[in-house]
């Protein structure tokens, strides 16, 4: 598994301060995609709502934002850019990232990536935790890139605080 420490060098404001789309929900997916993590745990858990796991999330274009440049201050292949504002009291449970889209797109390309990178400083309450790792009290742009090689990362972001949390999230391909 490969889960690195990365700094991207962007300027990270352009991916805040505009209306987020509508909000849904990211237990959508993950009560299908992560049935086995769930059996394990003895299920999905049944107070996880719609109301608890709002996340209202922006998919970035090449003409709105320079992959390349992002790619290259991550030493990454970008294929898919997205920020994400998740609301105070919101959770992402507990779950891993399986890079379905990128590995339709993709068979060939052997272990897709992910950068999970944070647009603002960390405030109360905000935190993510990578497998038993809690990260906090990071600086705009910090974060990690991870991918999946036969084992799991599992991970989690919740926002326990009073302000809306962003993250960013860009996946494709090291370089």
């Amino acid at each position: 598994m490969y889960c690195e420490p990365a700094k991207l060098d962007y300027d990270l404001s352009t991916f805040l301060g505009f209306e987020y789309p509508e909000q849904s929900s990211c237990i959508i997916h993950q009560v299908d995609e992560d049935k086995d993590l769930h059996d394990e745990m003895g299920g999905f858990p049944k107070t996880y709502k719609f109301d608890n796991t709002i996340i209202r999330q922006k998919w970035w274009t090449e003409e709105e934002h320079d992959f390349e440049a992002i790619g290259n201050s991550l030493g990454m292949d970008v294929v898919t850019l997205s920020s994400i504002l998740q609301p105070p009291g919101s959770t992402v449970p507990w779950h891993h990232d399986q890079f379905f889209l990128l590995k339709k797109k993709f068979p060939d390309r052997p272990q897709p990536v992910r950068a999970l990178m944070m647009l603002e400083d960390w405030k109360i309450g905000h935190f993510i935790q990578l497998d038993d790792h809690v990260f906090h009290h990071w600086k705009a742009g910090d974060g990690y890139i991870i991918d999946d090689r036969g084992e799991e990362l599992r991970h989690l972001g919740t926002n326990a605080g009073m302000q809306d949390k962003y993250t960013l999230q860009v996946s494709g391909f090291l370089k």
